[in-house]
């Protein structure tokens, strides 16, 4: 009878010693998931600690476009662009927007230098704003060269009509879908603002070529507060543009 009581507390302080163990080796969430840059709590003041970029460049993204001083595009500089494709795309929650990666994305020609769509994302309330005004959403088509060099396409979004390409994108959050990028931008894509400027997230490297097309697209109600019902605070605060050079055509 002893020797068995003897058994038993043996056996139970073998599994609290195991408990506390095991106890001692859950890591807490934090190490888990150390903090990340986001709009809120670690947002746009705190992304130096990120990327001393985000804090110290002179060519961030994005700014106020004053559209009475920038300059005429020179001629000798050329944009086509050919988003014009058929293809697969699939639609993600990134944590930060809704992001579309395409699989087999159009092209950019940049002065003779080839840029392919890479994907393109949506911010809940435009991060560029023109002579002041911000714009319902925004959109970036992001594209790359074969050298590593990018391009970005922002598109501006009124409220209007409904807009057949945020539905096919909302609708196939999680999934992969059909898509022409073609369809996402508006009929007059001659007329732009263009200046070299970054990223417009951690790490908001600089040398990127932006492309914002002066013609808006429409967005309806309904479709805007469904984009925002995932993102509503995802734009970054227009940066000091006194080092930018702006052109516009």
């Amino acid at each position: 009878m002893t020797k068995t009581l003897l058994t038993l507390r043996a056996v139970a302080l073998l599994l609290t010693t195991a408990g506390y163990a095991q106890e001692a080796h859950i890591e807490t969430p934090e190490a888990v998931h150390p903090s990340h840059w986001d709009y809120e709590t670690h947002g746009p003041s705190c992304w130096g600690g990120y990327a001393q970029e985000c804090q110290k460049g002179h060519l961030q993204s994005p700014i106020n476009i004053v559209s009475k001083k920038s300059i005429p595009l020179k001629g000798s500089l050329s944009l086509k662009i050919n988003e014009d494709i058929h293809t697969t795309a699939d639609v993600v929650d990134n944590g930060h927007a809704i992001q579309v990666n395409v699989k087999n994305g159009g092209k950019l020609v940049i002065d003779g230098r080839e840029y392919t769509l890479m994907q393109f994302h949506f911010h809940g309330h435009s991060e560029h704003t023109i002579d002041g005004k911000q714009y319902a959403l925004e959109g970036h088509l992001v594209h790359k060269s074969a050298d590593g060099h990018l391009a970005v396409v922002g598109i501006m979004f009124n409220e209007g009509k409904n807009n057949p390409v945020l539905d096919n994108v909302l609708g196939g959050i999680g999934r992969t879908i059909r898509i022409d990028p073609q369809d996402l931008l508006p009929h007059d894509k001659k007329h732009y603002y263009h200046y070299v400027g970054s990223l417009t997230t951690p790490p908001c490297t600089e040398g990127v070529q932006w492309y914002i097309l002066k013609a808006p697209m429409t967005a309806s109600k309904v479709q805007i507060l469904d984009m925002r019902a995932y993102y509503d605070h995802n734009f970054r605060p227009v940066q000091p543009s006194t080092s930018i050079k702006l052109e516009s055509k």
